[in-house]
């Protein structure tokens, strides 16, 4: 009889939701490499026998997909594809409990901070030495960066605290080693993410310090661009615009997630502000930097917002005439103060209202993309797609907002390269560039 040959382990990461999931699966990514394992992120190789599905467990449709993929890979398994499924991430700090008892096949269930103990199951350890240090999944010339984890707001419709715990900062030195470590390998933009990252430092430094980490990264050598988001609008930092406004390679683009348009929604929402300190906040920042380019995000049908308020928010997004908007429907989510309201609106009434807003907000975007034609901006290309070089301007951020599109046929451009680019045509979220220089 022959021996069975003894097959190494190969280990796929699949990750599901933010950015933030995403660091965190670099982060496990380069400490199991750097262990001396075998491991990939999404790889689509058939011969990964450990698979480890880091979720999101944010709203309902982001939950119900990471179930799906991780029943998909349960089946995968009971077919003997693949030996090993480990859970992380969200929906598995979120309901650990019930998904033990609902999907018993996977071979272990862990939390959002339970790095230490997956590495365990691989009988490997968590390096120190690689702090720091994070291999990309995705092209190396631009990288997110968590300054911060967890959240310590009251917000009601959020989940967050309940899935990441409270808000704790990373020091300032070990960011900077992070961002050097990147600028060594090609990066060229830091995205910094949190879940709130107007709140840094407070834990740490106890004074807001956002300000201060963004003066020091500005200073590593080889980053161009550093991007800011998820900018908790209550208390907001103002000396954070004033290091916006010094430093050249700081983005004239800040993300601020405002969520509403009517001071009774915000106070249902316990956001600690009102419609009028959020046009005072977005005029005050307009002011020092006029060419700033503000993303927010808002939220349709919250339990008390009826027709009124409603409306209220679409007059905010005309006056504010945001340069980048994105909308979610109300998720009604257990453990949550806002659970305990009424949620009254159907899911189809909700998504009419997020309808009705991106269609003000497609207006508002083509008026001010009209306004860029015939001028030139500096565009990092992220990729070539069809027949064009695909890029971005410092006003926007990957994936969620505008691009600059650049007709290949014409000109040639290096994907993680920046040109220089006079817009020759814009629709709503995209422009056309032609390189020049």
């Amino acid at each position: 009889m022959k021996a069975r040959t003894l097959k190494k382990d190969k280990v796929n990461i699949i990750t599901m939701g933010c950015s933030k999931n995403l660091v965190d699966s670099e982060v496990l990514l380069t400490q199991l490499k750097g262990n001396g394992i075998n491991a990939s992120h999404e790889s689509s190789d058939q011969d990964n026998n450990i698979i480890i599905i880091n979720t999101c467990g944010f709203i309902d449709n982001a939950k119900q997909e990471s179930i799906d993929t991780i029943l998909q890979y349960v089946d995968a398994k009971e077919q003997g594809l693949v030996d090993k499924v480990y859970v992380t991430g969200c929906l598995s700090q979120r309901y650990k409990d019930d998904l033990e008892k609902e999907i018993p096949q996977v071979d272990a269930f862990f939390g959002t901070r339970d790095l230490p103990a997956i590495l365990k199951k691989f009988k490997a350890d968590y390096k120190h030495e690689l702090v720091g240090e994070r291999l990309l999944t995705h092209s190396a010339h631009y990288a997110y960066m968590k300054i911060s984890e967890g959240c310590d707001r009251p917000c009601s419709f959020c989940a967050i605290p309940l899935m990441r715990g409270g808000h704790i900062s990373r020091p300032i030195e070990e960011l900077v080693k992070e961002a050097q470590h990147k600028a060594a390998n090609g990066t060229k933009e830091l995205l910094l993410i949190a879940q709130d990252s107007t709140y840094y430092g407070l834990d740490i430094y106890k004074k807001r310090n956002l300000a201060e980490l963004l003066r020091n990264l500005a200073d590593v050598e080889g980053i161009d661009w550093i991007r800011l988001h998820y900018a908790y609008p209550t208390g907001f930092p103002m000396d954070v615009i004033d290091v916006m406004k010094e430093r050249p390679n700081i983005c004239k683009y800040l993300d601020i997630p405002l969520q509403h348009g009517s001071t009774d929604v915000l106070k249902a929402m316990r956001r600690g502000t009102t419609r009028e300190k959020q046009e005072e906040l977005i005029h005050s920042i307009r002011e020092m930097i006029p060419e700033i380019a503000i993303r927010t995000t808002l939220i349709a049908g919250h339990p008390g917002e009826g027709e009124k308020e409603f409306q209220e928010m679409v007059d905010f997004v005309e006056r504010m005439k945001f340069e980048r908007l994105g909308v979610f429907t109300y998720s009604h989510e257990e453990n949550t103060h806002a659970y305990s309201m009424k949620d009254s609106l159907s899911q189809e009434e909700k998504q009419d209202r997020a309808n009705h807003l991106m269609e003000v907000q497609e207006q508002i975007s083509y008026d001010l993309n009209q306004e860029k034609i015939g001028k030139t901006y500096k565009v990092l290309i992220d990729k070539k797609e069809g027949g064009h070089f695909v890029g971005r301007t410092e006003f926007d951020s990957v994936e969620v907002d505008n691009e600059v599109l650049i007709d290949a046929s014409k000109f040639y451009c290096r994907v993680g390269d920046f040109v220089q680019a006079k817009i020759t045509d814009a629709t709503e979220f995209d422009l056309y560039g032609e390189v020049v220089g």
